[in-house]
């Protein structure tokens, strides 16, 4: 029998295309659509409200808006000081969740309640407690009110929690005989975080930075009272669409809040593409 033949008695084989997921049933149907009708009510209608009203006074008025040098100072100086904030956060917060997974000493539970006081602490208090601490009357004898520094400490102050509280519990689920294994096959300590403990991390620890950048440039209450929120100074953009509102500037305001959600989204987009490339090799 010819390798023709053989080719042609075979059986045909049909390819079925790979489907990800099921149908949806109609009890599910419904649970999307509520899903969807909340969220819409919640983030998605609110958001769409905020740009139409950003452009109500047409391009050039939206464009004066962002292009103010006011607020493109308020602008500059909330990311920029969010994105410094989030570099050291993702070191340090990676740190102190490696201490409080890997490490035992005496007060462990008391450094787990107040890592999350941030949360917990509503952000007037925060500014109170920042400022007391770090203003006039300090104790410590520090003074940095009314500075870069207050904004850069506030915004410390907020986010710390974000990437602790991430990378914690994947750091406390990863397998330690894989580490023990590769450490008795000759790899150094810092080989085996950077080859088995590090990738496995990188995902929590993207999430983390990602709150922590979008919490720091929505924060506004830790620095009224720290900041003093000078114009070209000290002035950030939560403060800056708050003066537009009280000088009843609504489409100035809107400008700047759609600058941020702009910012915001992109930065989270960037992220979470990362964290599913990063998930795909791993």
């Amino acid at each position: 029998m010819t390798a023709t033949a053989l080719t042609t008695d075979r059986p045909a084989v049909s390819r079925r295309p790979i489907r990800h997921g099921r149908p949806l049933t109609w009890v599910s149907g419904v649970g999307f659509g509520v899903t969807m009708m909340w969220f819409s009510l919640l983030v998605l209608i609110p958001l769409a409200a905020v740009v139409v009203t950003a452009t109500t006074g047409g391009w050039s008025g939206f464009w004066d808006a962002i292009t103010n040098e006011q607020t493109l100072a308020a602008v500059e100086l909330t990311v920029g000081t969010a994105f410094a904030v989030t570099v050291v956060n993702v070191v340090m917060g990676t740190l102190i969740a490696w201490v409080l997974v890997r490490d035992r000493f005496f007060g462990k539970r008391v450094l787990e309640v107040l890592i999350d006081i941030p949360f917990a602490l509503p952000t007037i208090v925060a500014g109170l407690v920042l400022l007391s601490l770090y203003g006039p009357n300090s104790p410590l004898g520090v003074n940095i009110a009314n500075t870069r520094t207050a904004v850069f400490l506030a915004f410390l102050f907020v986010t710390l929690p974000f990437v602790v509280r991430t990378v914690q519990p994947v750091l406390a689920e990863l397998d330690r005989d894989v580490e023990e294994a590769a450490m008795s096959l000759g790899a150094s300590r810092f080989t085996v975080f950077r080859r088995i403990i590090l990738p496995s991390l990188t995902p929590a620890i993207a999430a983390g930075a990602a709150l922590s950048f979008a919490r720091g440039v929505s924060e506004y209450g830790s620095l009224v009272l720290l900041s003093g929120n000078l114009p070209m100074k000290t002035e950030v953009t939560s403060v800056r669409i708050l003066s537009s509102i009280e000088n009843d500037n609504l489409d100035s305001a809107a400008a700047v809040a759609t600058i941020l959600l702009v910012i915001s989204f992109i930065v989270l987009v960037v992220v979470d593409t990362l964290q599913r490339r990063l998930v795909r090799r791993g």
